[in-house]
Order: C-alpha cells, then sequence, then structure tokens
C-alpha cells in the first residue's frame, strides 16, 4: 500500500511539473512573439529606395494638365513638363527607369499614402495640413497665388473680383486663399486649371485664380493669348515640395541631396530655362533661390 501510494505521489507530482513547465513554455513563447511583433516589422520591412531598385522603376505622380509642369504632348500620349525633367534626374540618380503615373489635385496625397506612387511632383504647395499626412522634400520651386482674366474685362486686382464668380481648382489651396483676399466673391471648383479656364473662355466665371506659373501655361495655350492678362499682387506665397511617403528619412535625404546637387550644378536652371527661360512661352525670372543644407 505504501508502495502504491508512492508511485501515486511521484505521477501527480510529475503530471504538476509538466503542467508548470508547459505554462512557463508557453509564458516564453508569447513573450517571444510579442518580441518578434515589435522587431520584425523594421526588420522585414524596406524603405523606398530598396524597393524601387528591385523594381527598376520609380513612380512618379505627376499632373497630365498643368502647363508646363506636367501636361500631355501634343499628338502623343506622352507627358512631359518641368515636374516630369525633375523627376527624371532624380530616376537616374538612383539608377532606374522613370514610371509616370496621372494624379490630381483631389487624389495626390492619398494616391502618395496608398502606395501608388513613390512620390509626387505635382506643382504642390508645402502646408502643415499636407505636411501631417505626407513628408516634404526642400522647396523646388516658388511662385504665389494670381488672377487670369479677360483683357477687356476690367479687372485688375483681387478687389475687383467682388460679386462675381471666380474658378478655383478643388483640393487646391487657391480656395481658402481667395476667400481671405476676397471674401465677397464666390468661388467655383473644378477638376483642373484648364477646366476652369474653359468656364472663363465661355463666360461662366469671371475669373481664374491659381499659381502665377499655371495660369501663364493656360494662357499660353489659348488660341488667343494675347485676350488674356494674369493680373494682381500675389494672393499667397506658394512654396511647392516633392511629396514623399511619410518617415522614410533615408528616400527624402536622397531627394534632397539630388536637388542640392542639381541647384549647385546648375542643372537645375538648365531645366528650369527649358520650360520657364525668356524663349518660352511661360516666361517666369527666377527670382528665388533655393536652400539647400550645407554639406
Amino acid at each position: 500500500m505504501i508502495r502504491l501510494a508512492t508511485a501515486r505521489c511521484m505521477e501527480q507530482l510529475a503530471e504538476r511539473q509538466g503542467k508548470e513547465i508547459s505554462m512557463r513554455k508557453l509564458l516564453i513563447t508569447g513573450i517571444l512573439v510579442c518580441i518578434a511583433g515589435m522587431v520584425m516589422p523594421g526588420l522585414v520591412q524596406c524603405g523606398a529606395i530598396e524597393k524601387i531598385k528591385s523594381r527598376g522603376y520609380l513612380v512618379a505622380g505627376v499632373k497630365d494638365s498643368v502647363v508646363p509642369f506636367g501636361y500631355t504632348q501634343q499628338g502623343s500620349d506622352r507627358i512631359i513638363g518641368f515636374d516630369v525633367d525633375i523627376c527624371e534626374h532624380i530616376s537616374d540618380k538612383l539608377g532606374v527607369a522613370l514610371k509616370i503615373k496621372t494624379v490630381t489635385a483631389d487624389n495626390r496625397l492619398s494616391m502618395l499614402t496608398q502606395g501608388s506612387v513613390d512620390m509626387l511632383a505635382a506643382a504642390m504647395t508645402h502646408t502643415f495640413a499636407r505636411d501631417e499626412v505626407i513628408d516634404f522634400s526642400l522647396t523646388y520651386f516658388k511662385t504665389g497665388q494670381k488672377i487670369l482674366v479677360r483683357k477687356e474685362a476690367g479687372i485688375a486686382s483681387v478687389e475687383d473680383l467682388e460679386g462675381k464668380k471666380v474658378g478655383i481648382v478643388k483640393g487646391s489651396t487657391s480656395e481658402q486663399n481667395i476667400k481671405k483676399a476676397q471674401p465677397e466673391c464666390t468661388a467655383i471648383p473644378f477638376e483642373s486649371p484648364r477646366q476652369a479656364f474653359k468656364a472663363l473662355q465661355q463666360g461662366k466665371i469671371a475669373a481664374v485664380t491659381t499659381d502665377e506659373a499655371i495660369l501663364l501655361g493656360l494662357k499660353s495655350r489659348a488660341e488667343d493669348p494675347a485676350s488674356w492678362r494674369v493680373v494682381g499682387k500675389f494672393i499667397s506665397t506658394e512654396p511647392y515640395g516633392l511629396g514623399v511617403p511619410e518617415n522614410d528619412s533615408d528616400f527624402r535625404d536622397f531627394i534632397n541631396r539630388t536637388l542640392a546637387d542639381m541647384w549647385n550644378s546648375g542643372a537645375y536652371l538648365e531645366i528650369y530655362r527649358k520650360w520657364f527661360g525668356p524663349d518660352t512661352d511661360c516666361h517666369l525670372p527666377l527670382v528665388w533661390t533655393m536652400q539647400p543644407w550645407p554639406y
């Protein structure tokens, strides 16, 4: 009887020890899984540069109807422009091809955050509100908001827009800027500057307001450019930045270094003169200076 009781005690002890060991194993496994969950994302996820080089091409979000930043070349489906040339320089530095994907003012941020494009070069003003969603490069272009009107309209400044309809681009900063400058006008939203200008040509609105460089592009593409004028003082200052995914400092730093190299080497000035030089339809003197960081 003593031997039987002893055997049973030993079995119960072994069973308890086995359960304790199993519980310890489960606990350790759980801790390891938690640690892996915290550590592995940083190890597994790669940044934009690695993904782009592995893929073999850079996907840039560019507008296709904003002369001279990004627009469809006449007689083809090829998108050309100032922003495209900037992207080509960046893709060359990465050693990959360039693929352009069309974006609008209204969808460009979501296109970047969802991963449809690697970067944005879309005539986009760097604002604090947008900086909460994506990151930006150094300012690579600077302009300001003005108004485009028919030459005989008798409109010379934003003050003359009181009680009038003014076309703006949906998703841009133009609407809030014109409402601050002239609260008594009515802002009419359009999908693109080209659509707004068409409404102006049809007499549906009295003016179009957006950045001066874009207005010059609209005027240059009109059948009768001399019939249109860009007027008034700057309503706002518009510093353009290249949009990049948030919290990818390696990619942002690479783009900033590339822009700095372009500015210091004269490559930027060459591209600028190609699209905004005195021999172009969108002549805009370069009156600002890029502020790259010291090497």
